[in-house]
């Protein structure tokens, strides 16, 4: 049983780390951007070093006070936020930002886990590198979070996620012992991958606090285009001409529906595609090719070999970065569209490539039987991870839906399962879906997960409750 993070415990803790590192939460650390799940106020502690950490994490290990990581607060499945139960300490990496090294000619880069994503994609940027992990959320999101939650991103396509993009960790294990894994090494066969094993942990086995990141030299050509597509299929069929066309060289390939824009304009954005009249499906794609290859006549051909295919309706090409970015914003802004609707339920999930087209359509129907609702469905076509939401019908909220949310729900992931699928591709499991990965998990992988956190984390302070319910 964990103990409440209580005023001795407090003045014990205070007395062993540096003037200003424990204070109270403020409000962004309590909340989660969907605003399902709220933090009770109480204690956070916002170490600058290492070695503060591990002291933190053994002082609460040995009192057995529970400890929520915190990075930026971007994740959507309230793995930052503890609602109930003894009251813990939240770890903020915040003041961790310092640059550990840089080492452009061999595409490293070494941060600690506090830097936000951006401040790397600036400080690689400056050195004439790419670190290609991109989020809407990159300005606030840290590479410490988007390493715990193995964040994905719209270029996984080509480069991976973020534990692709890993080559080693900083870590602090739950009774304080620090693991100084922060190579540099493509290569080091020395048993068993414990940073594998943290990456995508979600702060349930270690705090990372440093990491050392592939980076990438940027591509000398940028094509970005915008397609209307006749359906999901078309889409599949458009993602394996570009492959076949510009192998290797496909960096984002987006499926995006009309539903998107509909509710951009029903809250009232001004965005829309340059099609008329607008399709029902749309492709965001974009390609990263090198200096000696003709970007523009291999995008207009892709284009043109689309069309002649019955896979592209219309098409737009970016003939300026700045037409290029106006084309990607209007992808990214389609989660604020959605945020204002408000979803009665929201799926992150994943699904081989060949049967997206078959569970569209079979989840529609499934799920428009069951309920008067919209359906947005959006998302990394290339990786096979969709954003699958559910909204109310005109002239309803998803309050009306009330009843029937978690029936919906449970219809999503069970066909999700049935295609062979994941109910978790990118966000996490957080607290939000313990339930879920114990109905759809794999027995035998959950008893070793089981197993591993007992192994790591005795006592459960790290995380208490997420990914695995208490």
């Amino acid at each position: 049983m964990l103990n409440p993070f209580d005023a001795p415990f407090r003045a014990r803790l205070a007395a062993l780390l540096p003037e200003g590192t424990l204070r109270e939460a403020a409000p962004r650390h309590l909340a989660e951007p969907r605003g399902r799940w709220q933090g009770r106020p109480g204690p956070l502690a916002a170490p600058r070093t290492t070695e503060d950490v591990a002291t933190i994490l053994g002082a609460c290990n040995a009192a057995r006070v529970g400890v929520v990581p915190w990075g930026g607060g971007t994740g959507l499945v309230s793995g930052q936020v503890m609602p109930d139960g003894p009251l813990p300490l939240i770890l903020s990496l915040e003041r961790m930002t310092a640059l550990r090294g840089l080492w452009p000619g061999e595409n490293v880069i070494a941060v600690e886990a506090g830097m936000t994503l951006a401040a790397v994609q600036d400080t690689a940027r400056q050195a004439g590198r790419l670190f290609p992990l991109s989020l809407a959320s990159e300005g606030t999101a840290t590479i410490g979070g988007n390493l715990a939650t193995n964040a994905g991103g719209t270029q996984v396509l080509r480069y991976g996620t973020a534990r692709e993009l890993c080559l080693g960790i900083e870590a602090v294990f739950a009774d304080g012992r620090v693991m100084r894994g922060l190579k540099r090494l493509r290569k080091d066969n020395t048993g068993y991958d414990l940073r594998d094993l943290i990456l995508g942990s979600e702060g349930t086995l270690a705090v990372i606090t440093a990491a050392s990141l592939r980076l990438y030299a940027p591509p000398a050509q940028r094509l970005v285009a915008l397609m209307a597509v006749p359906s999901p299929a078309a889409a599949q069929g458009l993602l394996a001409l570009c492959e076949d066309r510009a192998g290797g060289l496909v960096s984002g390939f987006e499926l995006i529906s009309r539903m998107g824009f509909d509710f951009l304009a029903e809250t009232g954005h001004d965005i829309r595609p340059p099609f008329d009249p607008l399709p029902d499906w749309m492709v965001l794609m974009e390609l990263g090719l090198p200096p000696l290859m003709d970007g523009p006549a291999t995008m207009a051909g892709i284009y043109d070999e689309a069309a002649r295919a019955g896979l592209a309706l219309d098409g737009v090409i970016a003939q300026s970065e700045a037409q290029a970015d106006q084309l990607w914003a209007m992808r990214e802004a389609i989660p604020e569209g959605n945020r204002r609707i408000g979803s009665i339920s929201s799926h992150d999930i994943s699904l081989p490539l060949g049967a997206i087209p078959d569970f569209i359509a079979a989840a529609g129907e499934r799920l428009r039987a069951m309920a008067d609702i919209r359906i947005n469905c959006f998302g990394h076509l290339g990786d096979g991870n969709l954003h699958f939401n559910l909204f109310p019908a005109r002239g309803h909220g998803r309050g009306d839906y009330a009843p029937l949310a978690a029936a919906l729900s449970d219809a999503v992931h069970e066909m999700v399962a049935a295609y062979d699928g994941s109910i978790s591709a990118e966000h996490g499991i957080g607290r939000l879906k313990t339930a879920d990965l114990a109905r759809y998990g794999d027995p035998a992988r959950l008893a070793m997960m089981r197993a591993v956190k007992a192994a790591l984390d005795p006592a459960g302070i790290l995380n208490p409750g997420a990914v695995l319910p208490l």
